[in-house]
């Protein structure tokens, strides 16, 4: 019972994310929202680690882990969540959360290509079912303009980025805790991202007002910390299932943004929904089948 709250937590916060960020760039040059999450963020868990980290592991990284970190947070950070939020403001949250969950299916095909290893006939048909159901979703609200173009080329661009860095996690031997691989990669990526804030950042037009500031520590506290807490402990727990919970993110994210954001929910949502949750069934079952045939 405790996994299963704490997946649906998991899944809920992760599908907060695209709601809090369209509230959030409503504010702020989606640039500077970004960045100033993600110094919360590595703050907090550097913080945290340093302060209550009650054995050797919680050290400083040495020379070749602060390279690793690094590549890691300027892909998962800086590539991924600097263009993810500038998506959220040309994108319906919606989709945002669609998109999310589609992660997995990206991640075959970069591991088949960076890992050398042959996607299986399921993984293929998850990821046709799963870009299928994206575009179906985002059909109408392209002609309605909840979402151009350029925030779809933006979102895709930055779930590539968010793929191979999970893919570059998975091949390197970590020897630090979770808790400070991940406060030291968002702290990087924040430094990374910071040149470009400082370059292209319009600091005319945002409001330091309560609403950026909600948007800011919800996705810095609820997302960045507590839901990749949760995230870390399923994994632990079992790699495939944990990720079975990304299921449920396009429901919650649709939800979220019928419920806070008016956006429309249509034949068209539901259908692609659908497509997205099958196609990751199907990668995920071939996924579980091959884990299950190593086991033996």
């Amino acid at each position: 019972m405790k996994n299963i709250f704490i997946g649906l937590v998991f899944s809920i916060l992760w599908a907060s994310a695209s709601v809090a960020t369209k509230f959030g760039v409503q504010s702020a040059s989606p640039l500077i929202l970004a960045n100033v999450r993600f110094f919360i963020a590595g703050i907090l868990l550097l913080g945290f680690s340093y302060t209550f980290g009650k054995n050797a592991a919680y050290r400083l990284p040495n020379g070749k882990e602060f390279i690793q970190l690094g590549l890691f947070g300027f892909l998962n950070t800086t590539l991924y969540l600097g263009l993810y939020v500038c998506a959220m403001k040309y994108t319906a949250a919606g989709i945002g959360s669609l998109a999310v969950s589609v992660n997995p299916l990206i991640i075959v095909l970069l591991s088949a290509w960076w890992l050398g290893r042959k996607p299986a006939k399921a993984e293929w048909l998850g990821i046709v079912l799963g870009m299928s159901g994206v575009a179906i979703a985002t059909y109408p609200l392209l002609r309605e303009s909840h979402t151009t173009m350029l925030g779809i080329v933006l979102l895709l661009v930055s779930m590539i980025a968010v793929s191979a860095a999970s893919v570059y996690y998975a091949t390197v031997q970590w020897e630090l805790p979770n808790l400070l691989i991940n406060g030291w990669q968002v702290m990087l990526g924040g430094i990374f991202l910071l040149p470009v804030t400082m370059l292209f950042g319009d600091f005319s037009v945002t409001r330091w007002d309560g609403q950026f500031w909600a948007s800011v520590l919800w996705l810095s506290l609820a997302v960045s910390i507590l839901g990749l807490i949760c995230w870390f402990y399923l994994l632990r727990l079992d790699t495939v299932r944990a990720s079975l919970w990304l299921f449920l993110c396009p429901l919650f994210g649709f939800f979220f943004a019928w419920w806070l954001m008016d956006e429309p929910v249509t034949i068209y949502t539901v259908i692609g929904t659908l497509f997205v949750i099958v196609g990751l069934y199907a990668g995920q079952k071939a996924k579980l089948s091959g884990q299950q045939l190593a086991k033996k």
